[in-house]
Formats: structure tokens, C-alpha cells, sequence
């Protein structure tokens, strides 16, 4: 009975989507006007491929954006590895993703944008590539997507599985429970990042068997190292005689709490450099003319610009560069985290870097992460409790 309610539910679902479509043309039609999609490849979002697809077993990775994609890329070279004859193709949504992720693929990938979840779009999609499997990152949870994957016999597994607090309260109201039990039960693998996440994906009738634990694939973090020609060499050479910290991924609003924070440790530290580096690239041209307003002399890395005794602010807004960046700077107090309505970002790039790391209370589903890294060693991630910063936190952290 449950599954018939699930399946009415879905044919509801199906319909409405259906119904929507030509709107849903529309709108990415005005994301690629306001430059949120790609100019010339944004009709892939509609099932329209791009790319020949070769001969053979062909096995589907999506991630819906940059942090998600930056997890699968340790599996994805472990598949092609273990597998050489089976082709890859990776997915993303968001435009931020494609520019980073597609420079970090091994070359035999194909990379494309993810069809949005209407039904012509995926049936053009699926019909088109044909995958034998089909690799979910995190919480990518798509009605259309995931029914007519199973129908044509396509095998689906949710890795990093995660779901929020947020959208558990949606998924586990009584009348969406059935679609989503309905959707879960075609999984042939579901591996959640934590145990409280697999309670989750339990009370929302996933089939325990198909639920297993490896870990949070955020830790599989490829150590890295300067790369000479992008010019962090050069600048490395340049901070080598000063005080520095970053304050990484930083969300709207939250920059006017760091910058309280460089104001105080100028007093302390008159050569003190604060590196920025902001989630998204408009925030970052925000937070620019904000310091150019309060008369804070800053340095682009979109200009290359040199760094001279009187910089005092360092904005990264580039793209892809956050893991080498962390290498710069013995302190990395990550953002995302510090006002009501964040979630919290990857912390372990900046650990495995060797930087101290600072964060804030509002953590999501990184709160795992935190308390993990926290009982290994109780000093490896300071956890500020209010929603400005703890500046006598970081000064005795450069005592």
C-alpha cells in the first residue's frame, strides 16, 4: 500500500514537472542572460549532449556543485584505475563547479552540465548516454531522475549521502514520505557520511540493507603543493616575513565580522596581512569596495597584484585555488558558519594543509567533522560559540 501511495505521489510529481516545463526553459534562459549558466553549453541542463559518447560500459557521476564534485574526484580515479575499459561521465550543475572541476578530471572524462529533473530533459538524457550505473554525490535527490533511472534497469547509489535538517523536516512530512520511501527503495547502494545521517535516511524507509558506512569522502583530501606557474610561489615569498590569516568562504555578511576582527589584530600586529577568499565571486567584489570605503588598502589575485608593506587586505577572487592557498597561512578560520541560516564548509583542506583551524557555530552537517576531529585532538579545530569572532582566540593562537 505504501508503495502504491509513493508511486500516485510520483505520477503527481511527474505531471506537475511536466506541466512546468516550458517555464523552466524560460528560466534558464534568464540564467544564461545573468551569466548563471554556461553561454554556450547551457542546453545540456535540457538533455541536449554536446560530446559524442563512446562505445562500451559508461558509469555516471553527478555532483551538484563544487565542493560535492571535489569528493568524487578520488573515487572517480579510483574507478578509472580498477576499470580502464568503462568510460566516466561527470555532471554538475552550477557554473562555478564546471570552471574548477573540468581542470582537475582526469582527460579521459567527460564532463557535462546535469539535466534539470523535467521529464523530457532526463528521458533525452538518459537516452542519449545510456549509463550502467549511476553515482549520486550527497543529497541529490531528483523524483524524474531517479524512477526513470530504475525503470530502464540503471543502477543508482547515493554516495556521501547526506540530508538536511531542513530537508528531512520536508521529506518526512506524510504526504512526501511515501515518494520519498518510493525513490530510496530503488537504491542499490546507499553510503552515508555519518551514522546519524544513516538513522535519517532509516526513518525515511531507505532499505537497511542497502545502507553502509565508509566515511565522509571529504576526508579523502589529495595532499597538495604550490604550483609555480599560477604565482603562489611568488607570493608565498612575499608573506615570509608577516603575520597572516585567511578567513576562507566567507558568505555575505559575515565579512563585516572578520573585518572587526583584522581591525583589532592590526592594533596587535601592525604588519598583520589578512588573506580573503569568498565563497562567491560577487560577494568578493562586495566585500572590495567595502574595504575600499573604509580606507583598508587591498590586493587582488585576479590582478596579480603585488603585495608591497602597506597591503593590508589580500582578496582571492579567483576560482579552484582554496586548497593551495591554504598552504600560505598558518591560520584558516572557515566561513559559511558564523550566521544563523549557514551550513558550514569542508574544514579538513585546511587541516590536512597544517593550518590552525577556526570555525563558527552554525556547522550543518560539518558538525561530524568537527567533533571527529575534535576527539582525535582537542586543540586541531577552535569552535567560536557566538556569531563574532573570539579575537583573543586567534591572537594566543599566534603566541
Amino acid at each position: 500500500m505504501a508503495r502504491g501511495k509513493g508511486e500516485l505521489i510520483y505520477k503527481i510529481y511527474r505531471a506537475f514537472s511536466y506541466g512546468l516545463s516550458p517555464l523552466i526553459n524560460l528560466h534558464l534562459r534568464w540564467r544564461k542572460f545573468r551569466g548563471l549558466e554556461h553561454p554556450k553549453r547551457w542546453t545540456e541542463r535540457l538533455g541536449r549532449p554536446s560530446l559524442p559518447r563512446p562505445a562500451g560500459p559508461l558509469v555516471w557521476f553527478h555532483a551538484v556543485s563544487l565542493g560535492e564534485g571535489m569528493a568524487a574526484i578520488p573515487v572517480i580515479k579510483c574507478c578509472l584505475t580498477r576499470r580502464p575499459d568503462v568510460t566516466v561521465l561527470m555532471t554538475s550543475t552550477t557554473l562555478s563547479a564546471f570552471e574548477v572541476i573540468k581542470k582537475k578530471l582526469p582527460a579521459n572524462v567527460i564532463y557535462q552540465f546535469a539535466p534539470v529533473d523535467a521529464p523530457a530533459a532526463v528521458e533525452a538524457f538518459l537516452g542519449y548516454w545510456k549509463p550502467n550505473a549511476i553515482i549520486l554525490i550527497e543529497s541529490e535527490l531528483w523524483p524524474n531522475l531517479i524512477i526513470s533511472a530504475a525503470k530502464d534497469g540503471i543502477a543508482l547509489a547515493l554516495l556521501n549521502a547526506r540530508i538536511s535538517a531542513k530537508s528531512f523536516r520536508y521529506w518526512s512530512l506524510p504526504v512526501v514520505l511515501p515518494l520519498a520511501a518510493f525513490m530510496l527503495s530503488k537504491f542499490s547502494l546507499i553510503v552515508p557520511l555519518s551514522n546519524q545521517q544513516a538513522i535519517q535516511f532509516q526513518l525515511l524507509q531507505a532499505p537497511p540493507l542497502v545502507i553502509n558506512f565508509s566515511g565522509d569522502l571529504k576526508y579523502a583530501v589529495e595532499d597538495t603543493t604550490l604550483a609555480g606557474d599560477n604565482g603562489l610561489e611568488e607570493l608565498q615569498e612575499q608573506l615570509k616575513h608577516r603575520k597572516v590569516w585567511m578567513a576562507s568562504s566567507l558568505h555575505r555578511g559575515e565579512d563585516k565580522i572578520l573585518l572587526r576582527v583584522h581591525k583589532a589584530l592590526k592594533e596587535i600586529y601592525p604588519d598583520m596581512l589578512t588573506i580573503i577568499v569568498p565563497r562567491h565571486l560577487e560577494v568578493g567584489q562586495e566585500i572590495v569596495l567595502e574595504l575600499q570605503r573604509k580606507g583598508i588598502s587591498v590586493a587582488l589575485r585576479s590582478r596579480s597584484d603585488k603585495l608591497s608593506l602597506g597591503t593590508e587586505t589580500y582578496v582571492v577572487d579567483t576560482l579552484g585555488e582554496l586548497r593551495e592557498l591554504y598552504r600560505l597561512t598558518p591560520i584558516a578560520v572557515i566561513g559559511g558558519s558564523f550566521l544563523p541560516g549557514l551550513a558550514g564548509h569542508n574544514i579538513s583542506e585546511a587541516a590536512v594543509a597544517g593550518c590552525a583551524v577556526l570555525t563558527g557555530h552554525y556547522l550543518g552537517h560539518f558538525n561530524h567533522m568537527v567533533q571527529e576531529m575534535q576527539r582525535l585532538n582537542p586543540s586541531s579545530v577552535l569552535q567560536v560559540k557566538k556569531t563574532s569572532l573570539n579575537i583573543s582566540s586567534i591572537c594566543w593562537l599566534y603566541v
